[in-house]
């Protein structure tokens, strides 16, 4: 047993518990069963990761919402493909291009659910494989809603995988920008070569990102051009998902 992390976890559920007010060390020491200075240290841990933050007037410490944030991203990753399906396979009638569904997982993208194109050349993907963020349409939109401290802590090493592939992360953070403004990202062939795509973000109750939904195929037929024409449709689609979980905005 880790002993370290569970007097971390042990921590957090304390915190949780004031309903967000702010309270001492001591305090939290004699809820837990931890000495102050153990208390102490492993507050200033959590408050690096982000689940907690220190009052610094007065030195006291209160959680965040990165565990309601996790807890409901948990929760859509549950029901977003049943709440997606009808609208993919709207989106494949529409475009004839193979349509994914993705959820973030640190620096890579999780397809948890796709719909084949009938189109006789089509992109190559596996279900439940992973592709890097940062190459792809569907990881590209999802990582252009997360806060600059997520970016620091993932895009650390931005390997090259094709020539497109964007491996500068001040010109990614400004490509991530774009997406942000436009509602959509592009993938100009940067994790397979000639393979492009373009997706947008679905959010769930909460106005989280919970997934992201795109098309792909080969850049001979799916040029940026044509991807961009395509854009509200995916768009769209996304919108109506959201909505079905029930997003509002």
């Amino acid at each position: 047993m880790d002993k370290t992390l569970l007097k971390g976890l042990m921590l957090l559920e304390a915190l949780a518990d004031q309903n967000g007010k702010p309270v001492t060390i001591p305090v939290l020491a004699e809820q837990v069963g931890l000495t102050k200075s153990n208390t102490h240290r492993t507050l200033q841990t959590l408050a690096h990761a982000g689940y907690a933050t220190r009052d610094e007037t007065t030195g006291n410490y209160r959680s965040t919402f990165k565990l309601f944030e996790l807890g409901a991203k948990q929760m859509a990753q549950i029901d977003v493909r049943q709440f997606a399906a009808v609208h993919m396979r709207a989106l494949v009638d529409l475009t004839q291009e193979t349509v994914h569904l993705s959820i973030l997982d640190g620096a890579s993208v999780v397809y948890v659910d796709k719909i084949e194109s009938a189109q006789p050349v089509r992109a190559y993907s596996v279900l439940g494989g992973h592709a890097p963020a940062y190459c792809v349409a569907t990881g590209k939109i999802l990582l252009a809603h997360q806060t600059q401290e997520f970016l620091a802590r993932h895009l650390i090493n931005l390997t090259a995988y094709t020539k497109a592939t964007i491996t500068d992360l001040q010109a990614l953070k400004t490509e991530l920008a774009r997406a942000a403004a436009n509602g959509y990202a592009i993938n100009r062939g940067e994790w397979r070569d000639s393979v492009g795509g373009v997706a947008a973000p679905i959010f769930d109750a909460f106005g989280l990102p919970a997934a992201a939904i795109g098309i792909s195929g080969p850049l001979e037929r799916l040029s940026v051009k044509r991807m961009k024409e395509l854009a509200p449709a995916v768009q769209n689609a996304a919108l109506n998902i959201s909505r079905a979980m029930g997003y509002r905005k």
